[in-house]
């Protein structure tokens, strides 16, 4: 029996020369990307560099086979490339062999043990944020959550040891890289060399941040002074071939990944489950129910973390109405079989999970929030439909600390205050290098008794 060939991978309208589909996803980044899961099948090729191939893979199975059963096999692609140039080397921009190496060296930082030393060091610094936010007064929650995320990574990463004002230099240093990252991801690469604000901002910014760090860990090295903290188990590491500590670089690289991470995204998911409970009361309700059983009168603890279950089911629907990730991309090294098709070396593959996870075909009435959507008799996934933090060798390495800053930070947030929106108020997300709140200003409030 002849075998029928697959039809050619479609290619997405609105392509300019030289220009590729830079200009639809500049004007509308993530309204441009869900619109190839509605016009095209499971793979549509984009231009981002002309010259190259972008195949967007939008089938949940063929996601899950990128991931797991390919994984091993391809390099990280352009959004890993762009965030490179501010990383270096670190766990996530770097693949195979090289990757699985990083990977071993940081991973003690994330043990459960460590992991429980830092519960009390969140939840005292959450507290100190609730102190300073003024009842009555209308609060920034986005950038708020940004000071909180990094008040907690100050401490959980540096022990404090930078001071405040250090802290908020890196941070606007920080917002001006990943600004500049996400327009890099849909730019042509020559956009970069052009002698422009844009790129000298970039180039000004990424120097500052990774003097900053470099600083930190140079004088803590030096000091030989062991704080317990992530920069010190960093400095500890080992690299298991050659048994040599990791130079001050590649130690900057791996603590800059970690701000990254612990600032952008847990900062968008805390501002987001604060903005979906003041939407429905209902809830809110049922959140604060938890907390009060589970609690009672005292401070969460490491051991009441897996104790808020229907909370935790609140933080996953926000990871797939409001995920992080609008593009995550691989490359393929060799000939690469992905389904019924084959890719050419040097093909960048990407898939984009705010888009698969508002998809209608896998989440019935998916802009509805509805934590009830999670319990097991309701909803059944299939692989590769959700994908809040990765999956297969590349699968996040700081999920477990990301969920129990969130399950420590919002129950200690919720039973003190309460966020108020103004009448018809909407917030809608923007793309830059990660997907974000945009402007979100709440009214905050005392809690009752």
């Amino acid at each position: 029996m002849t075998q029928v060939a697959p039809p050619p991978i479609p290619r997405a309208a609105g392509s300019l020369p030289v220009l590729g589909h830079a200009i639809p996803l500049y004007r509308d980044t993530l309204g441009f990307i869900a619109s190839l899961r509605a016009r095209y099948g499971p793979l549509v090729e984009i231009t981002l560099q002309p010259g190259t191939r972008t195949v967007i893979v939008q089938d949940p199975e063929l996601i899950h086979t990128m991931l797991t059963d390919l994984g091993p096999s391809l390099d990280k692609g352009r959004f890993f490339d762009k965030m490179g140039q501010l990383l270096g080397e670190s766990v996530v921009t770097v693949a195979g062999r090289e990757h699985v190496r990083k990977r071993r060296q940081i991973q003690p930082a994330f043990g459960r043990t460590e992991i429980a030393g830092y519960v009390d060091i969140m939840r005292g610094e959450v507290n100190a944020a609730l102190d300073s936010w003024e009842p009555g007064k209308r609060l920034d929650v986005r950038e708020s959550m940004i000071q909180l995320s990094l008040d907690m990574l100050a401490q959980t990463v540096f022990s404090g040891s930078l001071d405040g004002d250090t802290f908020r230099e890196l941070r606007t240093n920080l917002a001006t890289v990943m600004n500049s990252v996400g327009v890099r991801v849909m730019m042509p690469d020559w956009v970069e060399r052009l002698p422009i604000p844009f790129n000298r901002r970039f180039e000004e910014a990424r120097s500052a941040v990774r003097s900053t760090i470099g600083t930190a860990v140079t004088e803590l090295r030096a000091s030989g002074y062991d704080t317990g903290d992530m920069l010190s188990l960093l400095l500890a590491a080992r690299d298991e071939t050659t048994g040599e500590p990791l130079s001050d670089y590649q130690v900057c690289s791996e603590i800059l990944t970690l701000a990254l991470a612990g600032t952008e995204n847990t900062a968008t998911v805390l501002a987001w489950v604060v903005y979906e409970l003041a939407r429905h009361p209902e809830i809110e309700a049922r959140v604060l129910a938890e907390v009060e059983e589970v609690l009672g009168d005292r401070p969460v603890t490491f051991d009441d973390v897996p104790r808020f279950t229907y909370l935790e089911r609140v933080i996953r629907e926000v990871l797939r109405l409001h995920h992080t990730g609008w593009l995550v991309t691989r490359r393929t090294l060799t000939e690469t079989r992905l389904g019924d098709f084959t890719l050419p070396a040097g093909t960048d593959l990407a898939y984009c999970q705010h888009a698969l996870h508002r998809d209608p075909a896998l989440y019935p009435d998916p802009l509805r929030f509805d934590p009830d959507r999670w319990l097991d008799s309701k909803h059944q996934l299939l692989p590769g439909s959700f994908v809040p933090w990765g999956a297969g060798k590349h699968k996040c390495l700081g999920d477990r600390y990301a969920m129990t800053e969130l399950l420590t930070a919002l129950p200690t947030i919720l039973r003190r205050v309460r966020f108020g929106l103004a009448p018809g108020q909407t917030v809608k997300p923007v793309a830059r290098a990660t997907v974000r709140p945009g402007k979100m200003m709440m009214m905050v409030e005392k809690r009752l008794p």
